[in-house]
This record gives C-alpha cells, sequence and structure tokens, in this order.
C-alpha cells in the first residue's frame, strides 16, 4: 500500500505526459508547441512535486512520431518550451523519456517497462519500490506494475475508469490534487 507520508527525496517520479501534465487531444497526437496546452493547475503542481521528489521524469509514447505525423525536431520543441515553462515557475524535470516505436510489443512501448529501465541506467540512484507513476491511462498503471512502480491514476481524461482496480494504488481528479496529498 502506498502511503504517500513515506515519500522523502529518496523517491523518484515518473510523470506520463498527455492527459496529466498537459490536455491530451482525443485521437490525436499534440504535433507542436502551438497545439500544446498545460492543464490551469500543472504549473503549480509541478512546483510542490519538485520540493518533494530527487527525481521527476516523464515517460512518454509518441507514437506520432513513429507514424510521420510530427518529426523528431517537432517533439524535441514541444518538451524544450514544456521544461522552460515548468522551470521558470519553479517546477523541474530531470530527464524526459519517450518511445516512437509502433510496434505494441517494443520493450520500450508502455505498458511494457522498458522506459523506466533507461531511467534506471541514467539514474543508477532510482529504487522502482520507492517510486511512483502518475498517468491517466490503464496502461500507465500497467507500465507502473511491469516495473515494479507504485502507481497513482488521474482521472483527467479517463474518470470512468473504476477504481479500486488492483493496477491503481491511489486515484486523484489531476496532478495537482495528487501534489497537494503528497505535501501533506
Amino acid at each position: 500500500m502506498l502511503d504517500l507520508t513515506q515519500i522523502n527525496q529518496d523517491w523518484t517520479l515518473f510523470l506520463d505526459r498527455d492527459g496529466v501534465i498537459n490536455h491530451d487531444k482525443d485521437n490525436d497526437y499534440i504535433r507542436n508547441w502551438e497545439e500544446f496546452r498545460f492543464y490551469d493547475t500543472t504549473l503549480e503542481a509541478m512546483a510542490l512535486l519538485a520540493q518533494r521528489f530527487s527525481r521527476i521524469v516523464i515517460v512518454t509514447n509518441q507514437k506520432g512520431v513513429g507514424r510521420e505525423l510530427m518529426t523528431l525536431a517537432d517533439l524535441q520543441q514541444i518538451h524544450h518550451h514544456m521544461q522552460q515553462e515548468i522551470h521558470r515557475t519553479g517546477g523541474r524535470i530531470d530527464r524526459i523519456y519517450f518511445c516512437s516505436d509502433l510496434d505494441n510489443d517494443s520493450i520500450n512501448r508502455k505498458p511494457n517497462p522498458g522506459m523506466a529501465f533507461q531511467a534506471k541506467a541514467d539514474f543508477p540512484e532510482i529504487d522502482f519500490s520507492k517510486s511512483i507513476v502518475v498517468g491517466n491511462r490503464t496502461s500507465d498503471m500497467e507500465f507502473g506494475r511491469n516495473a515494479g512502480l507504485y502507481t497513482v491514476f488521474v482521472a483527467s481524461t479517463h474518470p470512468e475508469t473504476p477504481f479500486p482496480d488492483p493496477r491503481i494504488d491511489l486515484r486523484f481528479d489531476n496532478l495537482l490534487g495528487f501534489a497537494k496529498a503528497v505535501r501533506g
């Protein structure tokens, strides 16, 4: 059971991007910075989370790059501007991992745990038993389970998702709700 009072600087936070940090596009991709829109409460949430977690990483499936609906440069521009805005308001993202693979069986494509393993390779101090993934889809929760992480579901885009659910440790309406609960 996830006890938020136990979280300290030893913990790592894995965040999904679309539907958690920014508005998701229904059955489409955020293709450029002009289409990217933070949720109203994201920047406040990110500043609170930066005070609590020693590492904050993004893990995001980005099949739009693999389908050539956008370029790698488009994705990098989105991430650059996103990180600038988050940093400007007191938050941070330590690294962004993305999977543009088209093959759903790719080890790096959520729900498979490859991006968690990439993060562990870059940050050997990551302890999966002291890590949380926050996502808005059951595939994010399955990614967490597959990597041995705690899971937090935000009901921003799929409020109909049943809870309790064995894949979900905690549920919040949005990232700010989680950030405030972690802060105590």
